[in-house]
């Protein structure tokens, strides 16, 4: 703790706002229109992982327990559930990896940028010694993105990108479409047990009984772990947001210095304003309305 503080300190002197030791970013027109994307091993191992858990999911919900069902509509309306359920969650996952969270331009601590400010004698800025950028208020360096983000909450491998401000929303919904989905899988599992127990096993399923049960035990315990693991951090983060204050200002105990809102306010500035069903939707790009301009200076 006394680290992260000194060197929190150190961003507050003056020798280390020398413009002249940072490079202005290159121009690029395009740049805009590129796809955000974190090029990191341990991530991108996270990301197949939770792509191929679900596949398994869906393998299993649909050839091993409805499609040998006997009762069509059952298979029928639980076959649209999960695999709606599914197609949300795996959406809100690519929309919560390949958007930009909220990334501060990289090498804007320049003489011109610094001069625009209008610094008045007593003020500050913070300085990034590692992006060579001015961070805005509540803005914090990610080591893995090797950027830094504005109100970021952490870095999640298993989106393979930092939770910011941008993509928030979207973490929020995987963590909520994948809680649902399992929570649906364990129930269905449940009622096939039942249903092969009262029926000959080998009428409940097209597999051999022995890979039946395999499968079933399989998915059993990969829905309860991703249940609980998803249900708590979807339950942070919505804390996280109706407090207005991210894991990172909570874990530093850092000192509130942006205006206290209501809950609801909070929500809408993280899924859109006003509210509506697209708060459900990755596909809605959240409409933050009127949002308080980052500060440079302190």
């Amino acid at each position: 703790m006394r680290s992260s503080n000194r060197n929190r300190n150190i961003e507050r002197r003056a020798e280390y706002l020398q413009a002249d030791q940072c490079v202005p970013p290159p121009s690029d027109d395009g740049s805009m229109d590129r796809i955000w994307f974190i090029k990191d091993g341990c991530g991108l191992a996270c990301v197949f992982v939770t792509w191929m858990l679900v596949f398994y999911a869906e393998f299993v919900v649909v050839f091993v327990m409805l499609i040998p069902g006997q009762h069509l509509m059952y298979s029928i309306i639980n076959g649209i559930i999960f695999n709606a359920l599914a197609f949300l969650a795996l959406a809100s996952h690519s929309r919560a990896m390949l958007t930009d969270p909220g990334a501060v331009p990289k090498g804007n601590a320049t003489k011109e940028f610094i001069e625009s400010l209008q610094l008045k004698p007593g003020q500050v800025v913070y300085k990034c010694p590692k992006c060579c950028s001015i961070k805005p208020e509540r803005a914090h360096h990610c080591s893995v993105c090797k950027r830094c983000i504005r109100k970021m909450d952490h870095h999640c491998p298993w989106v393979n990108n930092c939770v910011g401000e941008n993509n928030q929303k979207y973490f929020v919904l995987f963590t909520m479409y994948i809680s649902l989905i399992s929570l649906h899988a364990l129930t269905m599992v449940c009622f096939h047990f039942l249903y092969c127990f009262e029926e000959e096993w080998l009428k409940c399923s097209s597999f051999s009984p022995p890979s039946t049960v395999i499968l079933l035990i399989l998915l059993c315990f990969e829905g309860l772990l991703f249940l609980i693991f998803t249900a708590v951090m979807f339950g942070t983060q919505v804390h996280s947001i109706c407090s207005d204050e991210t894991g990172i200002e909570q874990l530093k105990k850092e000192e509130r210095r942006w205006a206290k809102k209501t809950r609801w306010m909070n929500l809408k500035a993280v899924f859109g304003h006003p509210f509506s069903v697209e708060w459900l939707s990755p596909f809605a790009t959240p409409d933050q309305g009127k949002v308080d301009p980052y500060q440079y200076v302190v």
